[in-house]
């Protein structure tokens, strides 16, 4: 317990550090007149919010280890990707970002599962139920998520797409398979039930 609070106390400073830069983001795009620089940081704010509203709301405890992820997820992809430009620097950097997404939603699919599974009395969490639960879930969020892409780009003149139908079949291509290493390695852990598919507290 006293490890989860640590770790919990370095994200909720890594947290707080995502919230001050959006807002120096916010400023400088301000006074640089860039309205869809300021859009984005305005966005990252709601992003981080919303997933605290989500947590708080259905009481749910997201295990240090994911809620890591997830904000390192955000700043690489919402602050240094599109944000500062990044992926004029960095090769392919938006297909590593799909793979590693795909493996942070299996394990929020497994977290909601989880979860689901607590209201049930008059039966176990089952283990491959949950390994394809996370892997549906997964690939359905891929999906999800270029709809948001394609929408932000059409209202807000981003570029997330490319405009291009091979940009967003690759991304979802690519948090597919990050969804199915994801789901093996599940697979083969429940398999060996040398321990549990998750513990909350790592």
């Amino acid at each position: 317990m006293q490890k989860q609070k640590h770790k919990d106390k370095w994200n909720d400073l890594f947290e707080l550090a995502l919230y001050a830069t959006a807002a120096v983001c916010l400023v400088y795009f301000w006074l640089k007149g860039i309205p869809a620089k300021m859009f984005q940081a305005v966005l990252i704010v709601a992003v981080l919010l919303i997933i605290r509203f989500v947590v708080k709301i259905t009481k749910t405890t997201m295990f240090a280890a994911l809620r890591f992820s997830v904000l390192l997820f955000i700043f690489v992809s919402m602050f240094m990707a599109n944000e500062f430009g990044f992926y004029k620097v960095i090769p392919y950097l938006d297909k590593i970002e799909h793979l590693f997404s795909g493996l942070i939603l299996c394990f929020v699919g497994l977290l909601v599962y989880m979860k689901a599974s607590n209201g049930e009395k008059e039966a176990a969490p089952n283990a491959q139920v949950a390994v394809w639960f996370c892997l549906f879930f997964s690939t359905a969020m891929a999906g999800v998520w270029e709809i948001y892409e394609y929408t932000t780009d059409g209202l807000f003149g981003l570029h997330s797409q490319n405009g291009s139908l091979i940009d967003t079949m690759t991304d979802i291509i690519c948090g597919t398979i990050g969804a199915v290493a994801t789901s093996i390695y599940l697979a083969f852990k429940a398999k060996r039930k040398k321990m549990p598919l998750i513990d909350v507290q790592s």
